[in-house]
């Protein structure tokens, strides 16, 4: 078995839930720009941030080029800060086993990043109440690439530049909770832990092509192959 070197965190409801901060931001900044119905019933899973921002406009026949889209996310951001200090201790929410899964892989020597459909300042703005920003200082974001598995790709370069090694694939994992984070790791060639604490439950999550299912990440299975 290759050994792990670099761990890749989705974020929203893998590492966290914020209590529909980032819809509600999202939403916002959508209607602002004329579109009355904002997300609508749009399903984000697994969604980067420019293409949910594209597929909303697209469908609202609004046109969409990236000043349109530059424009909705720089005015998402004003609006995700709000919200998220607006959430309540209940809603903003550290998932099990998040912050001693991230503790014991830096521990280890690992890579520990983000591989996250959110453009990075909106991760970080999301991440800051639960205090591991500083624990995830790298990361592919959705201001990488729209593709999620190029954005995952582009994770996987800053690790390498940060070990000062070419990585094996094999020797990456991608965390994630929907069933396009495992598409994508296994696009790039990584192993990929699926965990179900977002909309996707374990039955839903095995088939995927994950290598590992877990409930979620404080479970025993979570971190057998990474020796955890």
């Amino acid at each position: 078995m290759t050994e792990a070197k670099v761990v890749l965190f989705d974020l929203d409801g893998t590492l966290l839930r914020t209590g529909g901060a980032g819809r509600r931001a999202m939403d916002q900044a959508l209607r602002e720009v004329g579109l009355a119905d904002g997300l609508g019933t749009m399903r984000l899973d697994g969604m980067t941030d420019r293409a949910i921002v594209r597929e909303a406009a697209v469908a609202h026949q609004l046109g969409c080029d990236v000043t349109v889209i530059d424009a909705v996310l720089a005015r998402y951001l004003v609006l995700l800060e709000g919200n998220i200090a607006a959430c309540a201790e209940a809603e903003y929410v550290v998932l099990p086993g998040v912050a001693d899964a991230v503790r014991a892989l830096r521990e280890r020597g690992l890579a520990v990043g983000l591989g996250t459909g959110n453009v990075e300042p909106g991760a970080r703005i999301k991440l800051a109440r639960s205090g591991l920003n500083a624990h995830l200082p790298f990361g592919g974001f959705g201001s990488d690439a729209e593709d999620r598995a190029e954005l995952l790709a582009a994770g996987v370069r800053r690790a390498e530049e940060l070990l000062g090694l070419s990585l094996d694939p094999e020797s990456v994992w991608i965390v994630g909770d929907t069933p396009k984070d495992v598409t994508a790791g296994k696009r790039i060639g990584a192993k990929v832990l699926a965990v179900a604490t977002g909309h996707y439950s374990v039955d839903a999550l095995v088939g995927t092509g994950a290598d590992i299912v877990v409930p979620d990440l404080a479970h025993p299975d979570a971190w057998r192959d990474l020796g955890l």
